[in-house]
């Protein structure tokens, strides 16, 4: 089979959904039944790119004040899509919201439908290009994979689809996410001055969405002596709209306590989350919830709230919080730092959870659903 995938945003610093699509190529990779042709944006390739780092671009904001600049944008990528395309192509997968046009069969993924719970997490022309787009790519899709139960249910609700049209594939951990030695962790955790278990991490770009300022009136909250021994690190790209929580991260920043450490190589976030004393996730909507499957399968224990599709991934392994619940989140970081024999309750419980999901096994579903689309 000759499988065209859409792999354009493997061109942008990788968050979420590239990771996803790089290690699915990766792990597509290995089925001698596959052939894949990739769609960079310009052209084809039959090579997955490397990760790139965000860098700053004075023009960016601007297209974005520019009517129809995600239209005309659209036009161009459906004209070199078309351009130089294998005329063998069996079918077509779109890895994120809206598929290019396609005469074959199609699939799609799902990750979400925050646009839709969250319209304020989407800037304005990007929201508007979603809602008009989206529908379309449902349609013409044969199938659509989600990541968990909860999106393909939420989904089908909303679209008013048959379960039938939904394929449920869970992710993975890559394998760069596991359990470190302390000695091995130095070269990365000495230059900023904590050790090994020594810190809280959140791990997520900086939007409204990841619900970071939990995390920094928790961690504020917490007793002097506690936030000196166990800092707040963050991980994670500015976001579009960092000036919602700008007052609690820049007083936080001012006394010493959090730290951000902007948007790292794929190696250093391992290590960071390996080393990590907890991983603190409040997000309020998520499809999936990776850095939490990143973290259990790390050894480290995590703290997330009962939300959308994150109870899926952690399982009995998570200690929950309600998304607003300031006090709870205290409580839960206090307790995994003063009760040892807790601490490594949850770390075992997060790695037998983890041990659930592969991305061999998301890459097998994957396939399947390539089969069932095109009719074997």
């Amino acid at each position: 089979m000759q499988i065209a995938l859409n792999a354009r945003i493997l061109q942008a610093p990788r968050t979420g959904i590239g990771h996803y699509l790089a290690e699915l190529i990766s792990a597509l990779a290995h089925d001698p039944d596959l052939e894949l042709s990739l769609f960079h944006g310009w052209g084809w390739s039959s090579s997955l790119p490397k990760a790139t780092m965000p860098g700053y671009s004075r023009l960016t904001p601007l297209l974005r004040q520019i009517p129809g600049s995600y239209q005309a944008r659209r036009w161009l990528e459906q004209r070199r899509f078309d351009r130089g395309r294998s005329a063998t192509i069996d079918l077509y997968h779109e890895p994120s919201l809206w598929p290019l046009a396609f005469k074959g069969p199609t699939i799609m993924t799902l990750h979400d439908l925050t646009h839709l719970h969250y319209p304020s997490t989407q800037p304005a022309a990007r929201l508007r290009e979603i809602e008009r787009r989206l529908s379309q790519g449902v349609q013409q899709a044969r199938l659509i994979l989600t990541d968990s139960q909860f999106v393909a249910q939420e989904a089908q609700h909303y679209f008013g689809l048959g379960p039938e049209r939904f394929v449920v594939a869970p992710l993975g951990a890559a394998a760069r996410f596991h359990p470190r030695s302390n000695a091995s962790l130095q070269q990365v955790l000495q230059p900023y001055g904590v050790k090994p278990q020594g810190y809280f991490l959140c791990v997520g770009t900086q939007e409204p969405r990841k619900n970071l300022s939990l995390a920094l009136r928790a961690h504020t909250e917490l007793p002097e002596t506690l936030r000196q021994r166990f800092p707040l690190l963050v991980i994670g790209m500015a976001g579009w709209e960092r000036r919602q929580f700008s007052d609690e991260l820049n007083n936080a920043l001012a006394a010493g306590h959090v730290r951000l450490l902007g948007y790292l190589p794929d190696e250093h976030v391992a290590q960071w989350v390996a080393g990590a004393r907890a991983l603190i996730f409040p997000s309020v909507y998520e499809g999936f919830g990776l850095p939490v499957l990143e973290a259990m399968a790390s050894g480290t224990p995590v703290i997330l709230t009962r939300r959308s599709a994150m109870p899926e991934v952690a399982g009995a392994a998570g200690n929950y919080i309600e998304s607003d619940d300031l006090h709870g989140l205290c409580a839960a970081m206090s307790h995994l730092v003063e009760d040892e024999a807790h601490w490594q309750t949850c770390r075992e419980a997060g790695l037998q959870q983890a041990k659930l999901f592969s991305w061999e096994r998301c890459a097998a579903i994957t396939a399947h659903a390539y089969r069932q689309a095109l009719g074997g």
